[in-house]
This record gives structure tokens, sequence and C-alpha cells, in this order.
């Protein structure tokens, strides 16, 4: 999404999320935060409006974006689902986990479905080690992963 057509009024959307933290010493994470919820990436284009309005240089804010392995820089599907490749998690079934997730998204890690419903990541960590092995779609958990409860999951989001 390069915002040529409706330049302004995608700018404009910017701007009111830039309003919301003027009063923040650090904003940039909270900002690129906002933007990806709105648009469910960070595109390039709108990243170096950010930084020109936020005084900073561009790399700092690619840096940001692309250090954070919850910020995508791509478009992705309506649903992200990170698969958590953690020891505990890839102790307790992760890799099962990942071929189940392949295997019913018709995906590779990496990709996106056909229809743009469903992009599949793993990540470092979610943070749940109890439930391992465990997977978010979008900002939802699931833990205590098998195939049957993968299936079930993603029947949520049909």
């Amino acid at each position: 999404m390069e915002a040529v057509k409706g330049e302004n009024l995608v700018y404009n959307e910017v701007d009111e999320i830039l309003e919301k933290y003027q009063d923040e010493k650090t904003p940039l994470l909270a900002v690129l935060q906002d933007v990806s919820r709105k648009w469910g990436y960070l595109p390039r284009d709108v990243m170096g409006y950010v930084a020109k309005k936020l005084d900073l240089p561009s790399a700092q804010v690619w840096g940001a974006a692309t250090f954070y392995s919850f910020f995508e820089t791509e478009p992705v599907g309506q649903y992200m689902v990170r698969v958590c490749k953690s020891a505990p998690c890839h102790v307790l079934g992760a890799l099962n986990v990942v071929r189940a997730l392949e295997q019913e998204l018709g995906v590779k890690v990496g990709e996106t479905t056909r229809d743009g419903k469903f992009t599949l990541q793993a990540t470092s960590c979610l943070g749940v080690c109890g439930v391992a092995p465990a997977m978010m779609v979008n900002e939802i958990t699931y833990g205590n992963l098998t195939e049957e409860r993968i299936r079930e999951v993603l029947a949520l989001y049909e």
C-alpha cells in the first residue's frame, strides 16, 4: 500500500496517530503499533513519513520495525498465525504443530494463503511455556496444541 492514491488521507490518519503520542518522550514503538493495527503491516512510505514527523533517521524507524517480530513490513493475511519455536515448545512438539498448520492451511512458514486469510510465521517465544506447544492467532494465544486442537482453533477463524 504505497500512499500515492489518497496520500493525504493516509497521512492524515498517521497524523492522528502521531498526535496521540505528542507528549511521549519516545513514541516510536507506540506509533508503529498503532500503524500496524490500522493497516495490518508497516508500509514503507508510512514509516518514512513517521521518521520525518518524529525527526528520526529512517534507518532507526526501519530498524525498530524489523527488530521486533510482531511487526510486518509487507502485507500479511487477515489472521497472523505465529507458532512458538522456543526450547520448551520445540521439545513438546512445535515441529508437529508447524507440520499440521502447513497441511491445514496449505502454506509453508512465511507464506500467506491464496485467499489472504492466514499468514503462517514462526516466532522465538510467546512467553507461555506452561502450555507448550503454543501459537497465537493475531493477539490470542492457544496452548497445549494437538492436531485436533489446531483444527478447532482454525475453525474459529473461517
